[in-house]
């Protein structure tokens, strides 16, 4: 009896997946972690006030949410000063991104992205024919200069850049990113995900007219509002390009309690000053830990610091491994030269004491 007939695209494709969960591996050791420090979560939490009308929408579950998530794109609208045709809902940022590719990349068509950057946005670029081309990093930093290169040499209509980065936690200024998308060539998107942005000292986002038609940026509730296991994300781009969404998106995959918790969130920043407040003292923990144990914490604008272990790649993974044997969840870059490090997310005392005793125990055995 044969099985189904899968295109020969998704026939050549590796059944694989960008990140093995926390959970994967709790299963696989038999135990749980004592700090779950390694995907990039708030471990402060959402909003109270999120947490409440998410309870209080629970009881209207039964109802489908709104297919157009016409309050929260107005909310997110009025928060960012455009119009709610400026505004496209998601799934979070992963589920915009696939989206997004679906509509503007063809079998055979050229993206840009660096090596080393977000890998999920790669896997939607493969997972629909395209082929990518990467730049180099520039040190620790994203190059734009490269990128740029890049979609000259390649004809590419599409280039991916992180501000503030991921896995690295530096960060490009706004005139840096306005220079970028001045020099587009023309007919080229820039998708800046800006998924961190909510974290970053001031200066750092730039101004936008949302009606610009040569980018499109990306944010999500998963991180500064601490909403990763909700899949709320939202982008922000001319009306005609949000109106591409409505061809190809699940119209309701969004749901009623995600909607409820999303706008509560949105509404209550003061809570949100507080988890930066805090994810500003967790960093500098982070490097005075990194620090005595000799090892190099890299600047972050973001909610984890990427540390550099001293070493090469294959020192780092052993000095990973050891960690997730002392039951702390961290991850590391997939690239050289940035796998020489590790990448450590924010947390509260517990956590970060927790990692504190685990880590010069594991540069000792590694070392050993």
């Amino acid at each position: 009896m044969s099985g189904p007939r899968y295109t020969p695209l998704v026939a050549s494709l590796p059944a694989t997946v960008p990140f093995v969960g926390p959970e994967t591996q709790e299963r696989s050791r038999g135990r749980r972690f004592k700090a779950r420090l390694g995907a990039n979560e708030s471990l402060f939490g959402p909003s109270p006030k999120a947490v409440a009308a998410m309870a209080e929408a629970a009881a209207e579950v039964w109802m489908y949410g709104d297919p157009e998530n016409h309050e929260l794109r107005a909310a997110l609208a009025r928060h960012h000063g455009c119009a709610p045709s400026n505004i496209v809902v998601g799934e979070g940022i992963d589920g915009l991104l696939g989206y997004l590719v679906r509509m503007l990349v063809a079998p055979g068509d050229a993206v840009v992205t660096s090596d080393g950057a977000y890998p999920t946005f790669n896997f939607h670029v493969a997972g629909f024919g395209g082929v990518l081309h990467k730049a180099p990093y520039r040190g620790d930093h994203e190059d734009p200069e490269a990128l740029l290169a890049r979609v000259r040499e390649t004809g590419a209509r599409l280039v991916y850049l992180a501000n503030p980065d991921n896995p690295m936690g530096s960060h490009h200024p706004a005139a840096t990113i306005r220079a970028m998308i001045e020099a587009l060539p023309e007919g080229v998107l820039l998708i800046l995900d800006e998924a961190y942005v909510d974290l970053a000292p001031e200066g750092v986002a730039p101004e936008i007219e949302a009606d610009d038609p040569r980018v499109i940026r990306m944010r999500t509730f998963s991180k500064g509002y601490g909403m990763a296991g909700l899949r709320v994300g939202y982008a922000i781009a001319a009306p005609g390009l949000v109106a591409g969404f409505d061809k190809v998106r699940n119209h309701f995959g969004v749901g009623r309690i995600a909607q409820a918790g999303a706008m509560a969130a949105l509404q209550d920043q003061p809570w949100l000053a507080e988890v930066q407040r805090r994810v500003e003292e967790a960093r500098a923990e982070l490097g005075r830990i990194a620090r005595a144990n000799g090892l190099t914490p890299l600047a972050s604008a973001t909610n984890f610091v990427t540390i550099d272990c001293g070493g090469d790649g294959a020192f780092a993974r052993a000095v990973l491994q050891a960690l997730i044997a002392r039951d702390i969840f961290v991850r590391m870059p997939f690239v050289a030269p940035h796998d020489r490090c590790i990448r450590v997310s924010c947390g509260g005392p517990a956590e970060l004491a927790a990692f504190a005793a685990a880590l010069p125990e594991a540069l000792a055995e590694v070392r050993g």
